[in-house]
């Protein structure tokens, strides 16, 4: 895969705002990690993911599949390959994956797209050295929504003969679980609102059947409420009987807290060590 350029400018915009994030990897030096890029996991244009696999040959890793942010509106993947790079790096199989955006399309088209690109991974696991029972969905901001629908409405993963219990687990990083009523206006547009159902947030479909949880986000994020969403879902899940951990991060931001994944900005918050044991794998 091509490393892009452009670090400096990339990461003075990473301090105010989360779209410059991907060409963090760039400034990671060598080969870390081997991959694909482009893999079709559906029909459409935008069904596509990146795969990033460490670079000696495994048989049991777990599969981490990640949905960035963006508002439901921006985005692509060639701008996140920081977060497959260092979860190859450690041992982990990573798929990051476009899906399709508002306005072409809506919340339960881009849920719908997320779901088959969960099938995709599923099916591919073994071939990419991963194992199915160690399968973890992971999202930032809009990303996390994502993956928290996945993981706890059952509907979206059934269409595709998947089932939530099936996961490993899910991560959510700075994501949007409870924000009704809506007042950005590409939320609006993405959510299709005031016509927006209850049952397009997380909260709403917290169970003991949920698969085990991460939550992670900036103590002071100015952009996603970390108390309405990480603490408030987090506190749910807890009294549903869900296993789950919960940690809020100083020093960081809506953007930087996921950043500090990245080499360059790990000194930040040990997001990538709540991550790694989250998923079972020792940090190297």
């Amino acid at each position: 895969m091509a490393r892009r350029t452009g670090v400096f400018a990339a990461l003075g915009a990473l301090l105010t705002g989360c779209s410059a994030t991907g060409a963090l990897d760039a400034l990671v030096p060598g080969d870390s990690y081997r991959g694909r890029e482009g893999v079709a996991y559906g029909p459409l244009a935008r069904h596509r993911l990146d795969v990033f696999q460490p670079l000696q040959p495994t048989r049991d890793a777990p599969l981490v599949l990640f949905f960035y942010g963006g508002n439901w509106s921006s985005g692509e993947r060639a701008m996140y390959r920081f977060v497959g790079e260092a979860l190859a790096s450690q041992g982990a199989v990573a798929l990051v994956a476009d899906y399709r955006l508002s306005p072409e399309v809506g919340w339960r088209q881009i849920l719908q797209d997320c779901a088959l690109a969960a099938r995709w991974a599923w099916d591919h696991a073994a071939e990419l050295g991963a194992a199915q029972h160690r399968i973890f969905l992971m999202g930032h901001s809009a990303g996390a929504y994502n993956a928290a629908m996945l993981a706890l409405d059952a509907r979206w993963l059934a269409a595709q003969g998947l089932a939530p219990q099936r996961l490993a687990g899910w991560i959510g990083i700075a994501g949007p679980y409870d924000f009704l009523p809506i007042g950005n206006r590409a939320t609006q547009v993405a959510f299709g609102w005031p016509q927006t159902p209850a049952d397009s947030q997380p909260v709403r479909h917290v169970s003991g059947q949920a698969p085990r949880t991460l939550l992670l986000a900036a103590a002071r994020d100015t952009t996603v409420d970390p108390r309405r969403g990480t603490v408030n879902l987090g506190q749910r899940l807890a009294a549903a009987g869900v296993p789950v951990q919960v940690r809020l991060f100083e020093n960081v931001n809506h953007a930087t807290v996921l950043g500090a994944i990245a080499r360059p900005l790990r000194f930040l918050a040990p997001v990538l060590d709540e991550v790694l044991g989250f998923i079972g794998v020792p940090r190297g």
